[in-house]
């Protein structure tokens, strides 16, 4: 998969696009991106996707502050090399952007830019300013620039169209099952690992602290969760930890993210890990003493254990 970030080198031959922000690039995206990549070999062009970063909500709306990803840049970008698109584009949102008419947006970066010749969208998608454009305004746009459009249905999961603030809302809850069935695939968090101030080997349970590489990332409600850790070519199995651990430090020291790797030893400090979530275990709770929270980690290891090994 190519790779552009600047828009005046653009040379995509019969260019099939779809335009979005893909947060979480989830099963209801699969089946654009599939519709896409069918049209590119039909129309012997290559398939193009056209997204924006930072997402759009940073800029427009006062609450985009407090906004969590599903899928850093990063993380994006491997999903759609993954799934065979030809081609990422990576367009800067900036406020200028953000001013631009859905007509204006169609002419001069889809067309006028990446001189696309089919467009494909989402069930709800809409574009501009104030999100003003629509399937009905490329239908009433496709004529006068030469394009053809087509939209996607929406993929529905438990009655409910599945869309990136329904994961979002599922991973704040705690509901890892159904945020992963709705994304296709696990929940997952990049991070280094960093020092502690290992009290989890005292109680022999060693464990590590991931420190996530991106702030925006969204991490999941508190509690503990049966995990799978990537580390460098090896998958190893483990139960994490996020919250404050108060029968440990009384929260003292802000919230932390821990994770356990069963029946490992090595020194790991500085080196970078992937944690896909599994299965959720159970709320933080704070124990009446330290021989009580070794007890629930004891418990703990074997669901997780039993949540793992029925994934394989």
């Amino acid at each position: 998969m190519e790779i552009h970030k600047d828009l005046e080198k653009l040379t995509i031959p019969n260019a099939v696009v779809t335009i979005g922000v893909f947060d979480g690039v989830h099963c209801g995206h699969d089946a654009i991106i599939r519709r896409l990549l069918d049209v590119a070999r039909e129309k012997k062009g290559e398939g193009v996707v056209v997204t924006f970063w930072p997402h759009p909500r940073l800029f427009l709306t006062p609450e985009g502050a407090g906004l969590k990803y599903l899928s850093t840049l990063r993380e994006k970008r491997e999903l759609f090399d993954k799934k065979g698109v030809d081609h990422f584009i990576i367009v800067p949102f900036t406020r200028e952007l953000s001013n631009y008419s859905s007509e204006k947006f169609i002419k001069e970066i889809i067309v006028g830019k990446v001189k696309a010749k089919h467009l494909i969208v989402g069930f709800n998608h809409h574009f501009g300013k104030n999100r003003e454009g629509s399937f009905e305004t490329l239908k009433s746009l496709a004529g006068k620039y030469k394009i053809e459009v087509e939209q996607v249905d929406a993929r529905v999961v438990g009655n409910q169209n599945v869309s990136s603030t329904r994961i979002r809302e599922a991973l704040n809850s705690g509901d890892i099952l159904l945020a992963n069935r709705l994304l296709g695939y696990h929940y997952s968090l990049n991070g280094t690992i960093i020092g502690g101030k290992k009290i989890g080997r005292s109680l022999g349970f060693p464990t590590a602290n991931v420190l996530p590489k991106e702030r925006y990332k969204l991490i999941p409600k508190d509690g503990v969760y049966a995990v799978y850790v990537n580390l460098g070519d090896n998958t190893l199995n483990g139960m994490l930890n996020i919250g404050l651990r108060p029968t440990l430090s009384n929260g003292e020291n802000g919230k932390s993210i821990e994770v356990h790797i069963f029946d490992f030893q090595h020194q790991i400090y500085g080196k970078d890990v992937q944690v896909r979530f599994v299965g959720r275990i159970r709320d933080e709770v704070k124990f009446s003493s330290v021989e009580h929270l070794v007890e629930q980690l004891k418990r703990d290891k074997t669901i997780a254990q039993d949540i793992l090994s029925a994934e394989g």
